[in-house]
């Protein structure tokens, strides 16, 4: 294996994935190897960003996360006389510094001016990225649009399903209906887009190639959609692909009696420019301040839509919020203000609840409007924002303890 810093270099000079993967595997080595020798190395391991906290990549990135359960925690700590020192420095070593997280996991980041810095940054951002394909996120993450609309070359790095996805997306994100099919045994059609019009439905066939640049569409494919396009009698056909067409192709669709479109990653990029100009940023416009008006006057304390999360690290902290819209995938949730119903005489120590009202329209801001994701384990519904994690209150008073 080569050493670190002829590694370093590498991928200051070219960014695949893998070189970055050999990195960080080289780094997760080091640690195993001293926590070993150290007598340390229990119930430990490593996980990427994405799959541990599965959110929004922060401006610094984070190359692993260590986690642990046992005496690599306590040595961290110090409990352990030059242990966490000797960390530290073999950390620095490799180009990299840690901060705990919480009290079972430490994230790693590379050092700011680590020429890994800012591909390792790309490649968690990609990661989010492609954590976002989902066929309902909607108006939820911009990301996705905007990604390959400064990027369009990263669509080749996806997947063929992952590519229709995207396309779907695309184009429900312009307000027509779409219908994405099964991936297989699907007749040859991906997409099926159906433009609602006074004068008669408009309904579109898209078929989609994810091939390399190499790879050029030939006459016989486009022929091929065209002829579905007949049989279903729909009135346009839009082929897309990550690579380009032969002249048999183009001069074809030059001549169907059907209009036929041949889209190629350019055109994505444009198409993904345009979803992303037309998304709302501020989260908070995405709902009418009368629906969560309507809303707030119908809570009740058991109602599923008031959701709470415990915070803090060494200390216990409450967390609640409504949640304003969701699909399957992703949600908007509204920051609550909480109650103090006890406490011990010092406000550090105690219990408080939800403050539901009509003031909690004053929430209805970007500050306090946020995104999660929603998922759903043996029928409990969970939202996780990449920082904590959401789900029903029970109605009851929840504990605090600000005591550090």
């Amino acid at each position: 294996m080569k050493p670190d810093h002829e590694l370093a270099d590498t991928v200051k000079a070219r960014t695949s994935d893998a070189e970055l993967e050999a990195v960080v595997t080289s780094l997760q080595n080091s640690i195993r190897e001293w926590a070993t020798r150290h007598e340390l190395w229990f119930d430990c391991g490593f996980q990427s960003y994405a799959k541990r906290i599965d959110g929004e990549p922060g401006t610094t990135p984070v190359a692993t996360i260590l986690y642990f359960d046992g005496d690599l925690g306590r040595a961290l700590d110090g409990d352990f006389a030059g242990l966490d020192i000797e960390f530290v420095e073999l950390l620095e070593q490799h180009g990299f510094w840690y901060e705990r997280n919480d009290g079972a996991s430490a994230h790693i980041y590379p050092q700011d001016e680590s020429p890994l810095f800012q591909p390792l940054l790309d490649y968690a951002n990609w990661q989010w990225v492609c954590g976002l394909v989902q066929q309902d996120i909607a108006d939820v993450h911009e990301e996705l649009y905007s990604h390959f609309a400064k990027r369009p070359d990263d669509l080749h790095r996806l997947t063929w399903r992952e590519f229709e996805i995207l396309l779907f997306r695309i184009f429900q994100s312009q307000g027509f209906t779409c219908e994405l099919g099964p991936g297989s045994n699907d007749g040859g059609i991906d997409v099926r887009v159906l433009q609602r019009d006074p004068l008669g439905d408009i309904l579109t066939l898209v078929q989609a190639k994810k091939y390399s640049p190499k790879n050029k569409i030939d006459m016989s494919a486009v022929a091929a959609l065209h002829g579905v396009a007949d049989v279903e009698n729909a009135q346009k056909s839009i082929f897309v692909t990550t690579s380009n067409y032969l002249p048999s192709a183009h001069k074809f669709a030059g001549r169907t009696r059907i209009p036929m479109t041949l889209a190629t990653s350019n055109d994505v990029r444009d198409w993904c420019q345009n979803a992303s100009d037309g998304i709302i940023r501020d989260k908070s416009k995405l709902v009418a301040p009368s629906a969560v008006s309507n809303l707030l006057q119908t809570l009740s304390s058991k109602d599923p839509r008031i959701v709470h999360a415990h915070t803090g690290y060494s200390v216990i902290m409450n967390q609640f919020a409504v949640v304003l819209k969701e699909t399957k995938h992703a949600a908007l949730l509204m920051a609550i203000p909480a109650r103090n119903i006890s406490h011990d005489g010092y406000g550090q120590v105690g219990f408080e609840v939800p403050d539901i009202g009509l003031k909690c329209l004053e929430r209805l801001t970007a500050d306090h409007v946020f995104r999660a994701k929603r998922s759903v384990n043996h029928g409990q519904v969970s939202y996780w924002d990449g920082r904590n994690l959401f789900s029903a209150w029970n109605g009851e008073p929840a504990h605090f303890n600000l005591c550090d």
